[in-house]
């Protein structure tokens, strides 16, 4: 199949992310069965230094946008400088990380482009005739749907970051640098970004963490997060909270899990004091392993978990923090 498989690059800090990088693994081995060449689109400004690093993990091709308007994202400029680009050269495929900026973006390209858009997919099929199927879990996670997209291209789709692992960088890489100098009209700008301002927390973005450590209502009050914060520190991990202790003021909404906050794919996720609602479950589901931690037995969330512990937490939580840097040690 010719053609050419895209993921748009999501950059921070003067480099590309890692949510980035898993969807361009992904999209190397698409090509692998169907041929395609793999391209990742960078909008910025003095961009090449990230792009060629990042494309080194699967790009034949690395498109620069290059805009000073582009410099830092924002939706309008962002979807304009990439729809027109899109359809000069007509991709079969548009891939980006179902991140906050990749939830944002790719609805306004999808329309743009006027084509279809598949959300939040946890696996991508192909085979060597082109054909693709994407899964996704619909209703809080109850169910898994699997969606073909027969004629509208490009075919467009989020993936869910830490469900694809990286492949190997490979330095050798030979990639084709095209650059594209987008045109940006005044009326497409529509507002302007003056300051980003990031919290600090010293810790790991809650998306890309492989280890997560979430407390619920059974936290009791905003300072009990201190044995959830030791212990996160101590496995070089973040910290996530229910919908309820959200709510309550006890974390800030960047720290939340579940369908009204992030959707986390950790390899490793201690829910302490969470009693498991359709809600949070709907964005922690997929954790690799899950470990439960409640003083009630019957709690619902010992019914997904991989582990289950049944006593106190502020018991238990420190218990595990003091076994674990043992174990370090």
């Amino acid at each position: 199949m010719a053609g050419e498989i895209w993921t748009i690059a999501e950059t921070r800090d003067g480099e590309v992310r890692k949510p980035t990088l898993d969807v361009l693994s992904k999209c190397r081995q698409m090509a692998g069965v169907s041929g395609a060449r793999v391209a990742l689109v960078l909008p910025g400004k003095d961009a090449e230094t990230a792009g060629k690093t990042a494309a080194a993990y699967g790009a034949d091709i690395l498109y620069l946008i290059e805009h000073d308007e582009l410099a830092g994202y924002r939706s309008e400029p962002f979807a304009k400088a990439i729809a027109d680009l899109a359809a000069e050269k007509k991709p079969d495929t548009v891939l980006l990380p179902a991140t906050a900026q990749g939830k944002d973006l790719a609805p306004r390209l999808a329309a743009q482009l006027g084509t279809g858009l598949v959300s939040d997919c946890i696996e991508v099929d192909s085979n060597p005739d082109g054909n693709v199927t994407f899964t996704r879990p619909i209703f809080a996670g109850k169910a898994l749907e699997t969606v073909s997209i027969p004629d509208a291209r490009p075919r467009m789709a989020t993936l869910r970051p830490k469900v694809f692992p990286p492949g190997e960088a490979d330095s050798s890489r030979q990639v084709e640098v095209i650059r594209v100098a987008a045109d940006i009209p005044a009326e497409v700008l529509g507002k302007t970004v003056r300051e980003i301002v990031q919290a600090d927390t010293g810790r790991v973005e809650l998306t890309e963490a492989d280890f997560i450590i979430a407390g619920g209502r059974g936290m009791k009050e905003p300072d009990s997060f201190r044995i959830i914060d030791e212990l996160a520190d101590t496995l070089g991990g973040a910290v996530g909270a229910s919908r309820a202790a959200v709510d309550a003021g006890w974390r800030d909404h960047q720290d939340q899990v579940g369908q009204t906050g992030k959707t986390v794919t950790p390899s490793l996720y201690i829910a302490c004091g969470i009693s498991g609602a359709i809600q949070h479950l709907a964005g922690m589901s997929s954790a690799k392993c899950i470990v439960a931690i409640n003083k009630d037995p019957e709690a619902p969330i010992f019914k997904i978990a991989d582990y289950g512990i049944v006593g106190d937490l502020f018991e238990v939580v420190p218990a595990l923090n003091s076994a674990f840097k043992k174990a370090k040690l």
